[in-house]
């Protein structure tokens, strides 16, 4: 187990044409706890990589999502949730779905100059751009990279609509953009809180904000006047689903209007990476666990189709479903899902060297 990293191994990627794995051939003493004495380092650096992508927006026609455009200013994620479902993204690049992900980071440091070109296009229509659709925008490297804020600046002085989905308590830093777009309807926050106990988010999302931060920061956003929400996400049975509504009532004071959430899910090599880290944190109840899983996924660990991956089906799923409607009845959240954004305002501003137009 490697400190303030979320996976427990580093298994090859699904489209490696070569697999390894470790085994004791009793060379090393019993008891090797250091990667001298032949055992793993406590700790595993974050590397950085560029990215050259020569594009910057991503598009999609899932009728699960509420938006079509989407940008990931990077990929991995240095939180380290292990469940998170963007995990096997990094065998594209023939790295690991597990540590890996959390530690070989690409950045993408032409992302607010290929935007500009995108939206300068004269083909292009504007919608909903969200930041934050696979990997988080606010990670720990965008204290100092500022790709996300670069990206927002440039969605400022376009008038573009933004919404936000995020773990980290960085976005609080870009209040004075986020605010400055949402006086016209052009931005929104998601603020994505799984648990309020600090021992289970240090196991299960370590490098993320804690529920505390990140319920200050629902606090601050909602007071700059920026509509929030809180996203309960994911649902995982016998974990952490009894918080539902002790984490929807704390997001509620804290300012947060609409509310959603999430079924865990366990696409490709995230159903491994998920049981191991049950075995290894929380081995009395991974049996059960799992069970629940597959009772709310068709007998498997994963359901891909749309209209019931977010969701779940059978009995345990529509507990949850109605546990949550309740919740957010007795609490007056104003309905579920992220507010709608306007379009109207889109607008291209004069580039240097362009010509000015004649006053009439």
């Amino acid at each position: 187990m490697i400190k303030g990293r979320g996976a427990v191994s580093n298994p090859a990627g699904r489209f490696e044409l070569r697999r390894s794995e470790a085994a004791d051939d009793g060379w090393y003493p019993d008891g090797a706890d250091s990667a001298d004495e032949g055992g793993e380092p406590e700790r595993l650096k974050t590397t950085l990589h560029v990215d050259q992508s020569r594009s910057i927006i991503a598009r999609n026609e899932s009728p699960d999502l509420p938006f079509s455009q989407t940008i990931n200013p990077y990929r991995g994620c240095e939180h380290g949730c292990i469940y998170c479902f963007a995990r096997p993204s990094h065998g594209y690049l023939n790295l690991s779905s597990g540590l890996d992900f959390e530690t070989q980071l690409y950045y993408k440091p032409q992302a607010a100059a290929l935007l500009e070109a995108e939206l300068r296009k004269p083909g292009y229509r504007c919608a909903v751009i969200s930041l934050g659709a696979s990997t988080d925008p606010y990670q720990p490297i965008e204290r100092e990279l500022k790709i996300t804020r670069s990206l927002l600046e440039v969605m400022q002085r376009f008038r573009h609509p933004v919404g936000i989905v995020t773990k980290g308590a960085l976005v609080e830093r870009d209040i004075d953009l986020l605010q400055d777009l949402a006086k016209d309807g052009l931005a929104h926050v998601a603020l994505s809180i799984t648990t309020l106990d600090p021992a289970l988010k240090r196991t299960l999302e370590p490098r993320a904000a804690s529920g505390a931060a990140r319920l200050r920061v629902l606090r601050r956003l909602s007071d700059a006047g920026i509509p929030t929400m809180v996203l309960f996400s994911p649902v995982i049975p016998f974990v952490n689903d009894a918080e539902m509504e002790s984490v929807l009532a704390a997001a509620r004071d804290a300012g947060a209007r609409r509310a959603s959430y999430i079924m865990l899910r366990l696409p490709y090599e995230v159903k491994d990476l998920f049981r191991e880290w049950l075995e290894t944190h929380a081995p009395l109840k991974a049996a059960h666990v799992l069970s629940l899983v597959e009772q709310m996924r068709g007998g498997k660990l994963n359901d891909p189709r749309f209209g019931s991956r977010m969701k779940g089906e059978g009995q345990y799923a529509a507990i949850v479903e109605q546990r949550f409607r309740i919740a957010c009845r007795r609490l007056g959240f104003d309905g579920a899902g992220l507010q709608g954004l306007r379009c109207d305002a889109f607008t291209v501003p004069a580039a240097a060297g362009d010509q000015l137009r004649l006053a009439l």
